[in-house]
């Protein structure tokens, strides 16, 4: 049977230790931030909180996605190696990376006929992301082949649940999630907006929630309606933040008091650069496994 190996983006916001112990390397998409670029490099080069610091005081970070040619150099060392690749993208519901992941599969298949190269669209991202790659990685630890692997990623991806809220509406604003009215009008009667991830991959808005008390109710809440097996869910769950540990830590405590057959603690994350430049700080986002998304 032949080696592959299983690699993601960086926006998958996993720490970077994490990458490196289950052996999974990433491609890393870039922002600029005051007129430099950066790579997006799980908090090496800039910690998280600095770059939410210069978010607060002012910078408005911009992004771009991995190029063809910055994918043909990170996945042609692998083929030279003898190694097929399996390669999960960032949402194309969000990013064009999953084109350019295809363009340059196209282009090296050429070159290294030999070898596999499959490309699977996340529907996904952040930490949920994460958490498809994290049961990709058990799944690749146990034997299976590049094909079972892919396979089982296709058929299981919208399965995996994001939720979000945000108590600050500024960069939602900025990205055209909601509008400036409904920014202005959701900053004066304390409304946090709770959004989710649809089954084409985008982030759609789905309640407004006045104050942050009940929407961290809410977002559990939509765990118990949609978590495989409800409350008896005993799959793992991640959480990442933007800036705001202690909201996520409140979420992460009523999760583990409302789950108690959870696969180990709530897993708190730090939303990185490039979702983050979107976000801005005072993002909490859920993810787990439940339902199929369809809709």
């Amino acid at each position: 049977m032949n080696k592959f190996t299983l690699t993601c983006c960086s926006t998958a916001d996993m720490p970077y230790e994490y990458f490196l112990e289950r052996k999974i390397p990433f491609v890393c998409f870039h922002f600029m931030l005051d007129g430099k670029e950066y790579a997006d490099d799980l908090g090496k080069t800039i910690p998280f909180a600095d770059f939410y610091s210069r978010i607060e005081a002012g910078a408005m970070p911009t992004t771009s996605q991995v190029s063809v040619g910055q994918f043909i150099d990170f996945f042609e060392p692998f083929l030279k190696d003898g190694q097929d690749i399996l390669h999960v993208t960032l949402s194309s519901g969000l990013s064009g990376s999953y084109n350019s992941a295809v363009a340059a599969r196209d282009q090296l298949l050429e070159k290294y006929p030999e070898r596999k190269i499959i490309i699977v669209d996340s529907l996904g991202a952040s930490s949920g992301y994460g958490l498809l790659m994290d049961m990709l990685a058990d799944r690749r630890d146990k034997g299976e082949d590049i094909e079972a692997v892919s396979a089982w990623a296709e058929e299981n991806k919208l399965k995996v649940h994001h939720w979000f809220f945000s108590t600050d509406l500024t960069h939602y604003k900025r990205g055209g999630r909601i509008s400036a009215a409904a920014a202005i009008m959701g900053s004066l009667l304390n409304i946090c907006p709770l959004l989710n991830m649809s089954y084409d991959g985008k982030l759609i808005p789905r309640k407004k929630v006045r104050s942050k008390k009940r929407v961290i109710e809410e977002i559990v809440h939509m765990m118990e309606i949609h978590a495989e097996k409800g409350l008896d869910y005993s799959g793992k769950c991640f959480i990442s933040n933007s800036a705001c540990y202690d909201d996520a830590r409140q979420v992460a405590d009523l999760v583990e008091a409302k789950f108690p057959h959870l696969n180990g603690p709530v897993m708190i994350n730090s939303v990185g650069t490039v979702i983050g430049s979107h976000t801005g700080p005072g993002t909490v986002a859920l993810f787990f496994v439940g339902d199929k998304r369809e809709d």
